[in-house]
C-alpha cells in the first residue's frame, strides 16, 4: 500500500491530517463495524477500538472517525483558555522505528470552542474528553483548571479523562505527587457528578509510584484508567531530542507492562474499573493481544499515522476473519 503522507515532513503531515481524515471518511463505503461489542456504565461500544487523545484535539472530526469505524472517540486535550503549541519544532517521525515524537504541550482552541463543536455534533459512539491545565497555570492552582473544565463539559462528555501525564507541559507530572493528587482528584470527581472520570498514566512511573497512585485514585472515586501517555525514555539510537515524548512502537513494552501491573495491583477491585490501553499498538495482532491481556478498550494514534485512517477497518476485517476461520 502506498502511503504518500509518509513522504511529507511530520509537521506538515500533521497540519493537513484533518483534511485527510475527512476525505477518507467521505470516500468510505458502508461497513458493519460491530465486532467484540462491549458494555460499560450504560454505554454501548460497537467495538473496543477507539482513537486516542491528541488526534482530534478540538473535536472537529467526530463524524469522520465514527464513519471510519471507531468504537469510541477521545477528543482533546482541551484547556480552559486557547493556547498555542510550545515554540520551535514540535513533531517528529521516524519511519524505520515506527516512532513519533512531540513536544506540542496542549495546543488548544480552548474549552468554549470545543464545547460548541460537541454541542452540535451527531454522535453514535461513546465520547471521551481529555482535559488539561493551561501552561501558565501554576501547579498550586492546576486542579482549578480541571474542575472548571469538568463543570463545563460534564453535560456533553460521556467520560472525562484527567491528563496530568503528558511530558510536554513543564512540571505537569508533578501533579501525581501526594500533595496535589488526592485533593485534586477528589475535586474533579465531585465536580463531575455522574460523569465517569478516568486518570491517564505516564509510562515512566516506577512500580511503587504506580501502586500508590492507583490506591489514591480508586479512593477518590476514579472510574478507570488509561495507560499510557508518551514516554521520556529514549531507545539506543533514537533520532529524537531529549525533551518531549515518544510514542509508537518504542512505547509498546512500557504500555503492556503498565496494563499488567495495574491489574496486578488492583486485584479484586479491577472488575469494577474501566481499563483502556494505548501505546505501541501498531497492528491488528497488537489490538487483539491487548484485549487478551485484560484491556477493556484499546486506543490507537501512531498506527493511524503509519497505516492511515483505514486501519480501523483493517482491524475489524481481521477480527471477523479470525472468528469465521474459528467456526469453519
Amino acid at each position: 500500500m502506498i502511503k504518500p503522507w509518509l513522504w511529507l515532513p511530520a509537521q506538515l503531515a500533521h497540519a493537513v491530517s484533518g483534511f485527510g481524515v475527512e476525505a477518507a471518511a467521505y470516500l468510505a463505503d458502508d461497513f458493519d463495524y460491530k465486532w467484540k461489542p462491549f458494555r460499560w456504565n450504560g454505554f454501548e461500544f460497537r467495538n473496543p477500538l477507539g482513537i486516542a487523545g491528541g488526534l482530534d484535539k478540538n473535536a472537529e472530526q467526530i463524524q469522520a472517525w465514527q464513519k471510519l469505524g471507531a468504537g469510541f472517540i477521545e477528543v482533546g486535550t482541551v484547556t480552559p483558555y486557547p493556547q498555542d503549541p510550545n515554540p520551535g519544532k514540535i513533531i517528529g517521525r521516524d519511519n524505520e522505528s515506527l516512532a513519533l515524537w512531540n513536544k506540542m504541550g496542549f495546543p488548544s482552541k480552548g474549552v468554549d470552542y470545543l464545547y460548541e463543536e460537541l454541542r452540535f455534533s451527531r454522535r453514535s459512539v461513546p465520547l471521551f474528553v481529555n482535559i488539561g491545565k493551561n501552561r501558565k497555570t501554576p501547579n498550586e492552582k492546576a486542579f482549578e483548571d480541571y474542575v472548571a473544565l469538568t463543570k463545563k463539559l460534564r453535560p456533553l462528555a460521556d467520560v472525562l479523562v484527567v491528563n496530568i501525564s503528558s511530558p510536554n507541559t513543564a512540571g505537569l507530572r508533578d501533579l501525581f505527587k501526594p500533595e496535589f493528587l488526592e485533593r485534586g482528584l477528589k475535586s474533579v470527581v465531585k465536580a463531575a457528578i455522574y460523569t465517569p472520570v478516568l486518570l491517564k498514566f505516564s509510562p515512566d512511573m516506577t512500580d511503587q509510584e504506580l501502586k500508590e497512585t492507583l490506591k489514591v485514585a480508586v479512593g477518590c472515586g476514579v472510574a478507570g484508567f488509561i495507560m499510557t501517555n508518551s514516554t521520556t525514555h529514549r531507545n539506543s539510537g533514537s533520532p529524537f531530542p531529549i525533551e518531549g515524548g515518544v510514542s509508537g512502537k518504542p512505547l509498546q513494552q512500557a504500555s503492556i507492562r503498565a496494563l499488567e501491573k495495574i491489574q496486578e495491583f488492583l486485584g479484586s477491585e479491577r472488575s469494577s474499573l474501566l481499563l483502556v490501553n494505548c501505546g505501541g499498538v501498531m497492528t491488528s495482532a497488537d489490538v487483539f493481544d491487548r484485549l487478551k491481556r485484560g484491556a477493556d478498550l484499546v486506543q490507537v494514534y501512531s498506527a493511524l499515522v503509519f497505516n492511515g485512517p483505514g486501519f480501523l477497518k483493517e482491524v475489524a476485517i481481521e477480527w471477523k476473519k479470525l472468528k469465521s476461520d474459528a467456526h469453519a
